[in-house]
């Protein structure tokens, strides 16, 4: 079977579920909720659009909630709050800052009727009924593909990322699994940045202040790049091989100046619009929630990829065009 047939055999109970119950009647009570790691940071901004923009179509009332910084207990108090909420919510739409942390919370939210997906980062071992997202093992194959292309086959790394997330987790198995084909590329260390940029700008101030031997850095999530970029460009450092993640403004800036050798660009803004229509959907359509658990029988798929780009100096300019297009307000 191709892998294109393969896809669409994947998507086509969640296909079918929109074309039979997506002009369903609202009530006055209902309302979904987008509970994201970190309101204040451009990737979930994009992803909340996308939210808005559909609960805007369906005609629902939507809510976005969430920490405004990295803090995984903000997020599950977040969480709570909303299911103590009267009437319940319709649906929530989640991304998980720590996957174990929170999965009673939501096993709670599923047994109280009440749908739950997952996007971006995911919560495998919760009863949530399917993932919307990246396949983050096939990024970090991408990403790594292009950091050993860029090193010429050798040198040696470090890593910036938040191992609690399963996502990062994934995208560093990617990366690992390249390397297996390059001996001569050794990962010096793997740096947790706790959700904030600045551990990213400090450690590698490090590197270039102490003359370590590091011939590139790679960044499993959105805020590291810009700053391990910043870093670089006032140091006047060259030969550095930097591969970032995601795509707010200065990641892509830094991609067209050439300091960031390539960035790889996620759908956020798709995840949040196609996570409401399909809470919606489960809203209406079930009055018990079904399960992807142990069934090889289920309507909903366990896993909805969105897809991710390589975005370099040779495409830049398009995505920079398209994402100021479409800007809020435009």
């Amino acid at each position: 079977m191709s892998s294109k047939r393969s896809c669409w055999l994947l998507l086509l109970p969640v296909l079918l579920l929109v074309i039979t119950t997506g002009c369903g009647e609202h009530s006055a009570d209902e309302r979904y909720y987008l509970v994201t790691v970190n309101t204040q940071i451009p990737y979930w901004q994009s992803a909340a659009a996308g939210f808005l923009k559909s609960a805007t179509e369906i005609k629902v009332r939507a809510e976005i909630a969430g920490p405004d910084t990295y803090d995984a207990k903000a997020q599950q108090d977040e969480f709570r709050r909303i299911l103590a909420k009267n009437p319940k919510p319709s649906g929530i739409l989640i991304s998980l800052a720590d996957p174990q942390f929170m999965k009673a919370d939501i096993d709670n939210a599923i047994a109280a009727g009440i749908p739950v997906l997952t996007i971006d980062s995911d919560s495998p071992a919760s009863k949530r009924l399917f993932f919307i997202g990246t396949n983050n093992y096939q990024a970090g194959i991408l990403g790594g593909e292009i950091a050993a292309k860029q090193l010429q086959g050798k040198g040696t790394v470090i890593v910036f990322t938040m191992p609690n997330q399963t996502n990062l987790e994934d995208r560093l198995r990617g990366y690992r699994q390249v390397f297996e084909k390059y001996p001569q590329i050794k990962i010096a260390r793997v740096v947790d940045i706790k959700g904030d940029p600045r551990v990213a700008f400090d450690e590698t101030q490090k590197v270039i202040d102490s003359k370590e031997k590091i011939d590139g850095f790679l960044c499993l999530e959105a805020l590291a790049g810009k700053e391990v970029a910043t870093v670089i460009n006032n140091s006047k450092t060259a030969g550095k091989t930097i591969i970032a993640m995601d795509t707010d403004e200065a990641t892509l800036d830094w991609v067209k100046k050439g300091v960031i050798a390539a960035t790889i660009a996620q759908r956020p803004y798709t995840m949040g619009y196609f996570g409401l229509k399909m809470l919606d959907d489960l809203h209406h359509a079930y009055p018990t929630l079904p399960s992807v658990s142990g069934s090889t029988t289920s309507p909903l798929p366990a896993f909805v990829d969105t897809g991710a780009i390589l975005i370099d100096k040779t495409n830049v300019d398009s995505v920079i065009q398209a994402q100021a297009a479409n800007k809020p307000g435009k």
